[in-house]
């Protein structure tokens, strides 16, 4: 299967904060985004998770390696590669409807069909009610729906969510977990999401890849089913209280803290 976004060799240098050499914060990073994966990066603090993720959006030039989508290097942002923020980024003076549509307004989309396309996306996240909402009037989830909604009415090949979840209260973001998953199972966009909880990745991930602290690489992979589980059941709890979830959750845990000491 051929990879939709392929890392090659990424290497990301900055200036030194005191202006005296430079930081690695990427290297040598090899990495293949497939059809239908997601794919989420743990790791300690400053391993570079954020880093990677602004490279692959094409924020960020690597100052080694390249970036390819579908073969082709990639040159800059691009609607092949939507993001979810951390915060949610969205426009207050815009109501929710018109916040989903407004990439496709940039591009010069008609009315009619861009407000179709919203409105499509509006209801695959459970917010149909609310499009003629301010978005001040929104809670901290619904807020981020949004944000979901408008990263897939542009029709990217892959969604990038840099720590989507980070601020939502724990009742809040356990049902996000579940929504997102839900609305990659029918839309079947690769997606890179990055998250400081183990227990979230472990949850969502089709495969979970973790980084060494600086300078961030790739130090292990695992292929997981976590997800399968939840689809069949329906029930997230008794997928993350079962042995083995546990046992891989204590394992990641371990070679993060273990690296964190190792630095």
């Amino acid at each position: 299967m051929n990879a939709i976004i392929s890392l090659d060799h990424v290497g990301m240098e900055f200036p030194a904060v005191d202006g005296v050499g430079t930081v690695m914060a990427l290297e040598d990073v090899n990495l293949d985004f497939r059809e239908n994966e997601f794919v989420v990066a743990l790791g300690a603090s400053g391993c570079g998770k954020t880093t990677l993720l602004n490279v692959i959006a094409g924020f960020l030039s690597p100052t080694s390696g390249q970036v390819l989508h579908k073969g082709m290097p990639v040159g800059g942002p691009g609607r092949d590669r939507g993001v979810v923020f951390q915060k949610h980024a969205l426009l207050p003076w815009l109501d929710v409807v018109e916040n989903t549509e407004f990439g496709l307004k940039l591009q010069g989309v008609a009315a009619r069909d861009r407000r179709t396309r919203a409105r499509e996306n509006l209801a695959l996240v459970g917010l149909s009610e609310f499009e003629r909402y301010p978005i001040y009037q929104l809670s901290g989830g619904m807020q981020q729906r949004v944000g979901l909604a408008r990263a897939l009415t542009c029709d990217p090949d892959m969604l990038l969510m840099d720590e989507p979840l980070g601020a939502l209260d724990a009742f809040t973001r356990e049902n996000m977990q579940e929504l997102i998953l839900d609305v990659w199972r029918k839309t079947r966009k690769v997606v890179f999401f990055i998250t400081h909880s183990v227990e979230e990745a472990l949850f969502m991930a089709t495969r979970l890849i973790v980084m060494s602290p600086r300078p961030g690489r790739i130090t292990h992979q695992y292929d997981l089913e976590f997800y399968e589980r939840y689809f069949e059941s329906g029930d997230a709890r008794t997928v993350k209280s079962s042995s083995d979830f546990i046992r891989i959750r204590e394992e990641v845990l371990s070679i993060i803290y273990g690296e964190e000491v190792g630095e």
